[in-house]
């Protein structure tokens, strides 16, 4: 669903319900993006606790809704509490929520490595508990979102979880929550190897002679459609790859280059690497 464009089934499974976010950042911003204008959420049934005055200003002049420096304020106010901090900031911030929160209210952590154990061990066993991996996309309701949830979390409470990770763009939801690792070395750093690329191909647009304005068009449309049409046809990447590619050509010239420098297997070792660390962010040392 794009963004800006209200789904009546979102905004039923989202009526009247107050959601709070612990932390203020980029991918918090990115979710009430989708919720004011991609699930018709009203601002004033949103409360955000935020550290640092300046950002609380931004988003409460931005969006309209509510802010706080207090994060058991937020908690205590929430039917739904979002997690939006950093992994290596967890532990601090829900330290003091234990008592705030409802036993029945949602908690949804979109913290990178982060596993449900380790917020069940602030919260208690009881609490329920989503697990999300989103990502940066989704502020232009173009995200990918994997996730998962404890036993505790009730039906309804799941369909609003859907809810808010739909109108972020699509969503996937797992029974084992070690996919959710998985997922944040590909779909939750993936942009980040894309815009690298386009970074490394406008680089090498600019050497050839192009200006970077140009060079940067050229790419952008070219990842753009070669994306939409992969998915529009729906043809597995190397039988499109062989399209484009006639024997001794120059694609050909520049593939043999590319796969001779080890392309594939550095972006194979990159995405091995964020899972590790992944699972390093969620050892017990890095949340309590």
């Amino acid at each position: 669903m794009p963004i800006g464009i209200p789904s009546k089934e979102y905004e039923v499974m989202l009526k009247d319900t107050a959601i709070g976010f612990i932390g203020g950042g980029v991918m918090c911003e990115a979710i009430i993006n989708s919720l004011l204008k991609g699930a018709g959420v009203d601002p004033s049934h949103i409360t955000i606790a935020e550290p640092i005055a300046e950002r609380r200003a931004h988003l409460a002049a931005r969006y309209g809704v509510n802010v706080t420096a207090s994060n058991p304020e937020a908690a205590m106010q929430s039917t739904i509490c979002v997690l939006s901090v950093k992994p290596q900031v967890m532990a601090s911030a829900i330290a003091d929520m234990h008592t705030s929160l409802n036993p029945s209210t949602l908690v949804i952590s979109i913290a990178a490595g982060v596993s449900i154990n380790a917020i069940a061990q602030i919260f208690g066993d009881a609490q329920p508990i989503v697990r999300v991996m989103p990502n940066t996309p989704a502020q232009i309701g173009e995200g990918m979102s994997v996730w998962t949830c404890t036993a505790t979390v009730t039906a309804e409470q799941r369909s609003q979880a859907k809810a808010i990770l739909a109108s972020m763009g699509k969503e996937a939801y797992f029974d084992d929550e070690h996919y959710i690792d998985m997922a944040t070395a590909i779909s939750g750093s993936g942009p980040a190897y894309v815009f690298l690329f386009m970074e490394a191909l406008i680089d090498a647009g600019v050497h050839l002679g192009f200006s970077r304005p140009v060079a940067q068009q050229l790419v952008e449309q070219t990842i753009k459609g070669s994306i939409d049409f992969a998915i529009q046809t729906g043809k597995y990447p190397t039988e499109l790859r062989n399209q484009v590619t006639s024997p001794g050509g120059t694609t050909a010239a520049a593939l043999y280059e590319l796969e001779r420098g080890g392309m594939r297997t550095t972006l194979a070792d990159g995405v091995w690497a964020a899972f590790k660390r992944a699972l390093e962010l969620g050892k017990p040392k890095n949340i309590n």
